[in-house]
């Protein structure tokens, strides 16, 4: 029986491919160690400062570096191989960091747009090698610190309201910036950077812009939550509702209308339109709860008058935003997220205008003097016909300056009736006349146009009567028609006039 002889063991030999592989890694060595991470030049950058063709071969040499790997892992038993594994590693990993560095000076430029081009092409070798974690780590890092500094949020618990308000400001144009356009563009760059899987650009997306864009909805909560239901902060409300109005199509669209974003915005909007209508609330009940015996000197207008008018011209500006919250509260009370309308703020405004009438109807009778009080009404009517025309659609048209008219005309029956009733009675004519001006003497009207109707309205009442009784009587009486027309014209701030002239 031959005995069996072993064969002597295989000998791995340099194979066409091993040579080819060796001189793929050595000219990628020679690239990396141009372009090494720890040179001093590091903040030269391959892609902002060198050639484009030589970006694009250093993108090349670190695939090629990653293809180098897998092709001496795939037969570890060999020496050589084991060996070329470890200095394909070793210089795949130095191409990384440098990769990163490029990722931070891309991501760091100054007064440049993105290269979405260079970013897309560094990210996707990166994530290919198997450097995705340190890819997406760099790349949010930098943008968080991008986004940052579009807004530092202050401790605003602790800031009273003047503070709060001061802050809303600044954060109008802000948010109206960020989430019209800042936050838009970040998703682009996000979703160009990692083109390759749309779930890694929305996760990035989400971890870089969902701290700001909540910091930035902080302050409208806080600006909402501190107006309680203060009138006088109402406007700041509006303009904090205006805002997310505005902008919440776009977050909707950026963030996903089932994003934590979304929710809390539109909880802010939500509740934004329920402190507006708690102010409006406010304000009807103090103008309800305003003493109705507390009138005002001479019949002017009561300080309450010229407020809730002055109030409502400015209120009269936030139309939209008022449509808008009138909307909401026909979505049965729901917190969900509309931007459309369909009701008009008339009612908000006109209510208020007819609240703040009854109140002044029911001073006017508080006035022992009926005239005094008639006059009172005239000149706040007047007042609230003058601010109407201020209001255009806000209110539907109501002829208010015909109710003043109304209310000249009662008080020049009350006021010169006593005069009238001695003129027909041929019976303490002059008198009645002085002690009709000199009580009105200290009665004041709302404006120059007032006082001329009062005045134009007193003479035509009074004059042509008395005339007729001096004609009769005028050997008996020293005041002449003209005496008498000069007194009424020089009260309510008006000028006497020659006597001689009537």
């Amino acid at each position: 029986m031959v005995d069996m002889i072993p064969s002597p063991p295989q000998r791995h030999r340099r194979t066409l491919s091993t040579t080819v592989v060796d001189e793929t890694v050595a000219a990628a060595a020679t690239l990396v160690s141009k372009w090494h991470p720890d040179d001093a030049n590091s903040a030269y950058s391959l892609f902002l400062h060198a050639s484009a063709p030589e970006a694009d071969h250093f993108l090349r040499a670190a695939a090629d570096l990653h293809r180098s790997m897998l092709f001496f892992a795939s037969d570890p038993t060999n020496a050589h191989n084991g060996h070329g594994l470890v200095q394909a590693h070793h210089l795949l990993d130095t191409a990384m960091r440098r990769l990163q560095l490029e990722l931070r000076l891309l991501l760091s430029a100054p007064g440049r747009d993105h290269d979405a081009r260079s970013l897309r092409a560094l990210a996707q070798t990166m994530m290919a090698a198997g450097y995705g974690k340190e890819c997406i780590s760099t790349f949010k890092e930098r943008r968080r610190a991008a986004l940052r500094r579009l807004y530092t949020v202050v401790q605003l618990h602790k800031l009273t309201w003047d503070q709060v308000d001061d802050n809303i400001q600044s954060w109008l144009a802000t948010a109206r910036a960020a989430f019209s356009s800042v936050f838009p563009a970040e998703k682009e760059l996000c979703d160009t950077v990692f083109a390759g899987d749309a779930s890694v650009g929305d996760a990035v997306f989400e971890d870089v812009a969902n701290d700001q864009a909540a910091n930035l909805l902080a302050v409208a909560e806080a600006a909402v939550a501190r107006a309680r239901r203060a009138p006088e902060r109402l406007f700041r409300v509006l303009d904090v509702h205006d805002a997310l109005s505005e902008v919440l199509p776009a977050i909707l669209s950026v963030f996903g209308d089932r994003s934590e974003v979304a929710k809390r915005a539109c909880s802010a909007l939500f509740k934004a339109g329920e402190a507006a209508r708690g102010a409006l609330a406010s304000l009807e009940a103090s103008i309800q709860k305003e003493p109705s015996k507390a009138t005002a000197a001479g019949g002017a207008v009561h300080p309450l008058t010229r407020y809730v008018m002055n109030y409502l011209v400015f209120l009269a500006d936030y139309e939209g935003a008022l449509d808008r919250i009138n909307h909401q509260q026909q979505q049965q009370g729901s917190p969900e997220c509309s931007s459309s309308s369909s009701s008009s703020s008339s009612m908000s405004i006109g209510w208020l205008v007819q609240v703040l009438l009854r109140k002044i109807e029911a001073k006017g009778g508080s006035y022992r003097e009926a005239a005094l009080g008639h006059l009172f009404l005239a000149n706040n009517t007047h007042y609230v016909a003058k601010k109407v025309t201020n209001l255009q659609e806000a209110i539907e048209e109501d002829d208010y300056g015909a109710a003043a008219r109304r209310h000249v005309d009662a008080y020049v029956r009350a006021a010169w009736g006593k005069v009238l009733n001695a003129i027909a009675a041929a019976d303490g004519v002059e008198e009645a006349v002085m002690e009709a001006v000199a009580t009105q003497e200290r009665w004041v009207a709302a404006d120059e146009e007032m006082g001329e109707m009062l005045r134009a309205a007193a003479t035509a009442a009074v004059v042509p009567k008395y005339r007729m009784f001096y004609r009769r009587h005028g050997a008996a009486v020293r005041l002449t028609p003209g005496d008498v027309n000069a007194m009424i014209a020089a009260l309510f701030g008006g000028i006497a006039t020659d006597s001689t002239s009537c």
